[in-house]
């Protein structure tokens, strides 16, 4: 997985995005390992084109999908798909337009704060929003990152 990649290049197209998983808990301290990148997203027509543009040279294919099945990529797709999870040759990347826990992209956003990731500034969910997310999701894996996310901020982090 190479976040630095997808991130650099959302960035440049000036998407609108927030890091909302595995990944935002790594930049908080945790020491899970994610294996994908979760992204809330400002469902726009504008931004959906920013999306497309900023992925369409990681070739984006449907994860868990049969190869070679047809998939086009384009910002309807995002109009249409309220949970897109893409492979792409930088990574996996999960694609929200909102968050069970937190809200619409607005409350996310809101509920984020930039952090260093390599040589870029991005959105991260907080520590206390990224909470109420994995216990909202309610899946064991999600419920298991809770104590340390729970440690990390008992302990200011």
């Amino acid at each position: 997985m190479n976040p630095s990649s997808i991130l650099g290049r959302l960035a440049a197209e000036g998407a609108e995005v927030v890091l909302v998983g595995g990944l935002a808990a790594v930049l908080h301290g945790s020491n899970h390992a994610t294996v994908d990148i979760d992204l809330c997203y400002r469902p726009t027509a504008t931004n959906a084109e920013r999306i497309v543009r900023a992925l369409a040279p990681l070739s984006p294919y449907l994860r868990g999908v049969e190869p070679g099945l047809p998939f086009f990529w384009e910002p309807a797709t995002l109009a249409r798909t309220p949970l897109l999870t893409l492979t792409t040759t930088a990574g996996p990347v999960d694609l929200l337009p909102d968050l069970a826990g937190v809200g619409d992209f607005d409350v996310v956003l809101a509920r984020s704060q930039l952090a260093e990731l390599s040589s870029l500034t991005v959105a991260v969910l907080t520590l206390d929003a990224l909470i109420d997310a994995k216990r909202a999701a309610g899946r064991p894996k999600d419920l298991l990152m809770l104590p340390e996310l729970e440690a990390l901020r008992a302990l200011g982090a």
